[in-house]
């Protein structure tokens, strides 16, 4: 009676199959192509761009209308190069903080966050990947921005008392810390709408927080307005790029200080519900 053995042969060896983790750098690289794949990162980057620059170059053409008229009106008769080429600013800022909302907001009504933290189960580092690019983005958008608004409108308004120049004391300070407030609006948007995972919400929050409450604010009785207003994000941004200052607004780096402290609670937030609760 004879035996048959069976010999198995095994497979040839593949390739080794190398293996991926997550790193910081890579989380960083996803949420940078996902930014630019959506058609509205363009749009509304490029909206509010148009929005910091027209409207500064508007201010600035008025402001020279109404000096060589003689009919200048009371809102500019103080104004300088700088304030007439941020003029834009409070429209850009709304741009700039929606598209902030719609990064982190838009993965949820999607549903494409579930495959985000699939691939990122510790959840944290989306958050800050997402913050630091759009943030990023935003403050070299505002910073381009500013300086070509003022680049402009300093042309426009030379030959009148509002004329000034980069060499000026104080300008390239209030330029700079315009593009970091429009920059640090962005990464409001993006806690916001992490926090509250709804782009309607988000939006409404954010309209409400920086034009909204002021407006409310300023029918408080004189002596709360004082101890108030001048720590509402809005006006404590405005300080950061304010030429100057008086007794009822902040410093510039003590709005930046504020400021900074209503964006880590808004960031505080949202990290707080990504972590806690399911998606």
């Amino acid at each position: 009676m004879s035996t048959l053995t069976a010999t198995v042969e095994a497979p040839p060896a593949g390739p080794a199959r190398p293996a991926y983790r997550v790193t910081g750098r890579r989380v960083l690289s996803s949420e940078w192509a996902k930014l630019w794949s959506l058609r509205s990162t363009w749009i509304t980057l490029g909206l509010g761009l148009l929005f910091l620059i027209a409207f500064g170059l508007i201010a600035a053409s008025r402001y020279k209308s109404g000096t060589d008229s003689g009919h200048l009106d009371h809102d500019f008769a103080q104004s300088t190069a700088v304030s007439l080429s941020l003029f834009g600013t409070n429209f850009a800022q709304l741009a700039l903080g929606v598209l902030g909302v719609l990064v982190t907001a838009g993965e949820y009504s999607t549903g494409m966050i579930r495959s985000t933290l699939a691939a990122v189960p510790r959840r944290l580092p989306v958050l800050w990947s997402k913050a630091a690019v759009f943030g990023s983005v935003a403050l070299v958008v505002a910073t381009l921005g500013a300086f070509v608004a003022f680049g402009f409108g300093s042309g426009i308004v030379s030959g009148t008392p509002a004329a000034m120049s980069l060499t000026h004391a104080g300008v390239v300070r209030s330029l700079l810390g315009a593009g970091l407030y429009l920059g640090l609006v962005g990464v409001i948007g993006t806690a916001l709408g992490a926090l509250l995972r709804s782009v309607a919400g988000g939006i409404s929050v954010l309209v409400a927080a920086l034009m909204l409450i002021p407006g409310l604010v300023s029918l408080l009785p004189s002596s709360w307005q004082g101890n108030i207003s001048p720590y509402l994000p809005s006006n404590a941004g405005e300080s950061m790029f304010a030429l100057t200052r008086d007794s009822t607004t902040l410093s510039p780096t003590a709005g930046l200080l504020v400021f900074l402290g209503w964006t880590a609670l808004a960031l505080a937030g949202a990290a707080y519900r990504l972590v806690r609760s399911d998606v």
